[in-house]
C-alpha cells in the first residue's frame, strides 16, 4: 500500500447503486449470486489506494494472521475506555477465527473468518445497572483486511444488511428494528478522522430489558482496516447517553491504529480528539 495521495474507495461503488442494479464485477461485492448476508470482496483495482487519513507505512501493516491479531489486540478497546464504571460482560473476547454475519434469514451467527480477513475480535462490556438506570451493554470490534478494498465491502456489507433486514436477530431474546445507516467519507459531515465512517441507530429490544431502548453502532475505516463499538440501552439511557459513552473509546483506538500502522504520526490531518459527529449521524450497533 503506497504513500501518497489521497484517494476515496467510495463505499465499494455506495453498495453498487444502492443495489438498483446489483453489482456485475465478475461476482466480487453484493450480488444475486452468492451465499445471503455474506460479504464478498471487491476486486483490488490495479493501483492500492493509500488512506486520506495517514500516510499508511506498508512495512508495518500485518501480512500474516499472527501479526493482524496481534496488532487488532493492541488497538481494540480496554472496558476502562468506556468510563470507570465499565466492568467485562461474559464471554469477554469472542473467537478471533470468526466473525459475526447476517445470514438470509436476518439472524446474526458466528461463522469462520473470510480468506480476505486476517483477524476479527469482539469485545463485550456492560455498565451495570444503578441509579434508577438499567444496564448499559457495550461492544468494540476490530478487524484487519488484506486490502483497503476488501475494508470498504465490509462497510458496504453493513448499508446492505440494514436495507435487506430492517429488524435483525441478535440471539434469541434480543432483537434490533427500525436501522437507519448514515455514510461519509473522509472530509464529509465532519469527518477529518477516517477513511470512512458508518453510523447506525435503531431500537433495541430485549426479553430481559423491555424496549424498545436506543442503539447505537459506529464503524470507522482507516486503510485495510475497521474499528466499531456499539451500544444497547435499556431503562434511564438515551441516544444521547450512547453517543458519549461510545466516543472516547472509538476515537483512542483510531489514534491507536494510526501510530501503529502510520509511517509518521505527523501526517495525520486530525488529532485523536477531533470532534465526533452528534447524534445525527446514524449508526446502530448489534453484535
Amino acid at each position: 500500500m503506497a504513500g501518497g495521495g489521497r484517494v476515496r474507495l467510495g463505499w465499494a461503488g455506495m453498495v453498487c447503486g444502492v443495489l438498483l442494479a446489483g453489482c456485475t464485477s465478475g461476482g466480487d461485492g453484493p450480488s444475486g449470486s452468492g451465499s445471503p448476508g455474506a460479504r464478498t470482496p471487491a476486486t483490488a483495482t490495479a493501483d492500492a489506494s493509500p488512506t486520506g487519513v495517514v500516510d499508511i507505512d506498508p512495512a508495518r501493516v500485518p501480512k500474516t494472521a499472527g501479526r493482524a491479531a496481534a496488532l487488532v489486540r493492541d488497538v481494540i478497546a480496554e472496558p476502562s475506555a468506556f468510563g470507570p464504571d465499565t466492568v467485562r460482560r461474559t464471554p469477554y473476547e469472542s473467537d478471533p477465527r470468526r466473525w459475526a454475519v447476517l445470514d438470509g434469514d436476518c439472524v446474526w451467527q458466528r461463522r469462520p473468518l473470510p480468506k480476505d480477513v486476517l483477524a476479527s475480535l469482539t469485545r463485550s462490556f456492560e455498565i451495570p445497572a444503578s441509579g434508577g438506570r438499567g444496564p448499559l451493554r457495550l461492544s468494540a470490534v476490530v478487524t484487519a483486511h488484506r486490502t483497503a478494498e476488501r475494508a470498504d465491502w465490509e462497510n458496504a456489507g453493513v448499508l446492505e444488511e440494514m436495507m435487506r433486514c430492517p429488524s435483525q436477530l441478535l440471539r434469541p431474546g434480543e432483537v434490533l428494528t427500525e436501522l437507519t445507516d448514515v455514510p461519509s467519507s473522509f472530509g464529509d459531515l465532519g469527518n477529518g478522522y477516517a477513511d470512512d465512517v458508518l453510523t447506525e441507530t435503531g431500537t433495541y429490544t430485549s426479553d430481559e430489558l423491555g424496549g424498545p431502548h436506543p442503539y447505537v453502532w459506529e464503524q470507522s475505516r482507516i486503510g485495510p482496516f475497521t474499528i466499531a463499538v456499539s451500544g444497547k440501552g435499556s431503562k434511564g439511557w438515551s441516544r444521547a447517553d450512547l453517543f458519549d459513552r461510545l466516543r472516547d473509546p472509538h476515537t483512542k483506538m483510531r489514534a491507536g491504529l494510526r501510530r501503529a500502522i502510520g509511517r509518521d504520526a505527523a501526517t495525520v490531518t486530525a488529532s485523536p480528539s477531533a470532534p465526533e459527529p452528534g447524534p445525527t449521524a446514524t449508526k446502530g450497533g448489534r453484535r
